[in-house]
């Protein structure tokens, strides 16, 4: 936990590495600083290149250092990417009391036994939400505690990433000089940003397109009920449009930028984009129709996928706030129109819903959406249990230790 008062937030991203740093005034996050860098040391989420990686943290803390005018020792920080899964697990405990009463030693020893749940040898456990309880396998409880039986139950929600994942992740923070306080999955932590309780309640799907994968987290009943990573984001798009014009990729992200969108049957066909604009060594011309039908395409991709999240757990066109979309890829003209009309839900792009001060002119950027959201989750963590903006998201059981371990065994 951290030694001071500062509240550390780094999110490594395929794209981006982004920091926040946060303190609690007056009952009141307080954002005191922000940055963020452009880096290539990860491929769909996955570290590849340590030494790129660990420099692109490094220059963001010194961003943020200068900001603060306080060296940063620890953070929270974010993990998303294929390495990411989600699974059901139970736990069964017999009543300890004599008089049938349970009480709260009896939910941590059946969380605990849910936590348990076998991984594969590959795989960390990163976070474990109770979704519901059973008493003598028959009262369906949210909290259980004064409830008499014999036997108590619960239902929960696994998610763990791969343990090659796990440890390239540690090695690339304390290789940076800092000390981790906690491992959250990404949009666990956009979230508590970019949601409210009232939507958490009805039902709402928060979808972070990123460089390398799309990262998504829905909630019923204010119980997070499903979370997965889809394998395709925006750098796919931009690899898109780079081979289907014959362009180099930073011709090809400069046009997804100013000229993406997937509203194809909106743009005139002379409507026209000249290369030599974004490039000097280019000479060709393309219609920016051409540009929109190679976007679509691979947006339609993107939307199918989470279309089958949806089904996976009855969701599909079944939540009534929505989609809340966030992340870098999030920025292309028409995403909410074609969200609504292929997932059949409302469909908004995120905005905060938490008050913070400090330098709040730049937390509505999608880029520190999720290391905003881990100052908040931190601030929970550390103390603040009783702050407006906490969510129920539950704890890491352990994780960090297993890490910090897993580090010893590197440097030993």
């Amino acid at each position: 936990m951290p030694r001071d008062n500062l509240l550390v937030g780094l999110d490594i991203g395929t794209s981006k590495v982004a920091a926040c740093v946060g303190v609690i005034n007056e009952n009141e996050i307080q954002i005191v600083g922000l940055s963020a860098v452009a880096h290539s040391g990860l491929r769909k989420g996955v570290i590849t290149d340590l030494e790129e990686t660990v420099s692109a943290v490094s220059q963001v803390l010194e961003d943020v250092e200068r900001m603060v005018g306080s060296p940063i020792t620890h953070c929270y920080v974010s993990v998303a990417g294929p390495s990411i899964e989600s699974f059901p697990a139970k736990g069964v405990v017999a009543v300890s009391k004599p008089n049938g009463e349970i009480d709260h030693s009896d939910v941590e020893r059946v969380i605990d036994a849910a936590r348990t749940a076998t991984l594969p040898q590959n795989r960390e456990l990163l976070h474990l939400f109770p979704e519901r309880y059973f008493v003598d396998g028959q009262n369906q409880e949210r909290d259980p505690v004064g409830m008499n039986g014999i036997r108590l139950e619960v239902e929960a929600l696994l998610i763990s990433a791969t343990a090659a994942a796990s440890r390239n992740l540690t090695k690339t923070i304390y290789q940076a000089g800092l000390e981790l306080d906690g491992v959250v999955f990404g949009p666990l932590a956009s979230a508590k940003l970019l949601t409210n309780k009232k939507q958490r309640e009805s039902g709402v799907a928060l979808v972070d397109i990123g460089a390398g994968s799309t990262d998504l987290v829905i909630y019923e009943e204010g119980q997070l009920i499903h979370a997965a990573s889809l394998p395709v984001g925006s750098m796919h798009i931009t690899n898109d449009i780079a081979i289907g014009l014959r362009t180099n990729l930073d011709v090809a992200e400069a046009i997804k930028l100013r000229y993406g969108s997937v509203l194809k049957e909106k743009i005139r066909e002379s409507e026209t984009i000249n290369l030599s604009s974004f490039d000097p060594g280019e000479s060709d011309k393309v219609t920016r129709k051409q540009v929109a039908e190679i976007v679509d395409a691979r947006a339609a991709e993107i939307f199918h996928l989470l279309k089958e999240e949806l089904q996976k757990v009855g969701k599909d066109g079944l939540l009534p706030a929505g989609v809340i979309f966030t992340g870098g890829g999030s920025d292309l003209e028409g995403l909410t129109e074609l969200a609504r009309s292929t997932l059949r839900l409302p469909a908004t792009i995120g905005f905060p819903v938490v008050t913070v001060s400090g330098m709040i002119d730049k937390i509505d950027s999608p880029i520190y959406a999720t290391s905003v959201g881990l100052v908040l989750w931190a601030s929970e963590e550390t103390g603040g249990k009783d702050a407006p903006w906490r969510l129920d998201l539950g704890k890491f059981g352990g994780v960090v230790d297993r890490f910090r371990g897993i580090f010893k065994n590197f440097t030993n």
